[in-house]
């Protein structure tokens, strides 16, 4: 075996013979189509909406609804940042503005790392793709850090800064602020990542069960040449 085909196999792992691929062909699809979904769903996941939230108060009958996608904000933002004015906070599109403008671009790169995970038949394709299942995650713990910073750094010179105290806005289920109710949910979008992320843990589990035996086959034929 060339230097150059030794550093191949290291990185992607053994080639499959062409006979063991005819006679167990389910053992290696499984994972490849699994990935494939979960690549599928996750670019798709960007074009619907991650989190919503709600507010309800006796002076907006129909409440104001905010709905975020990975790169932008929908709904009533003017009219909850006139609100957020009040009493002290920040307009919204000032949170996440790095994160907003990057996602695209960062959920297309975890795409491809996905799909060249399939083409990896050795352990480095769960380093590929741990970054991907921890992805939702990742998206909730910013939100959240973001709903803390402009919760608790409220601007003390604000009309109704004396009346509210600092606090951090919900990021699941009903919250109250002064007069208002915030019933926050994860929408579609994430749903859909959490989902893309549960598939790619799958196809992980069962990359292991079909190409394990190989490597353990390659490991035990080259020991006893080694030790000549």
């Amino acid at each position: 075996m060339t230097r150059i085909e030794q550093i191949k196999e290291k990185v992607f792992g053994p080639r499959i013979p062409r006979e063991i691929v005819f006679r167990d062909r389910f053992r290696f699809i499984l994972p490849t189509v699994l990935m494939l979904l979960a690549a599928i769903m996750l670019m798709v996941s960007t074009f619907f909406p991650y989190w919503r939230m709600e507010l309800e108060a006796p002076q907006y009958p129909r409440g104001l609804i905010m709905t975020v996608y990975v790169n932008e904000v929908r709904g009533d933002v003017q009219e909850v940042d006139t609100l957020n004015h009040y009493i002290g906070m920040r307009p919204i599109s000032e949170a996440g503005e790095f994160e907003r403008s990057m996602s695209v671009i960062a959920i297309t790169a975890l795409v491809l790392v996905v799909v060249a995970a399939i083409f990896v038949h050795n352990p480095c394709a769960l380093l590929l793709t741990w970054p991907v299942m921890f992805y939702p995650f990742i998206f909730l713990g910013d939100l959240w850090y973001w709903m803390q910073k402009f919760g608790r750094e409220l601007d003390e010179t604000a009309p109704l800064s004396n009346i509210i105290e600092p606090f951090v806005p919900q990021i699941l289920g009903t919250g109250k602020v002064a007069q208002f109710k915030t019933i926050a949910i994860w929408d579609s979008g994430l749903w859909m990542a959490f989902t893309a992320s549960a598939l790619i843990a799958l196809g992980i589990f069962f990359h292991r069960r079909a190409y394990k035996p190989l490597l353990d086959e390659v490991n035990a034929a080259r020991q006893p040449s080694e030790s000549q």
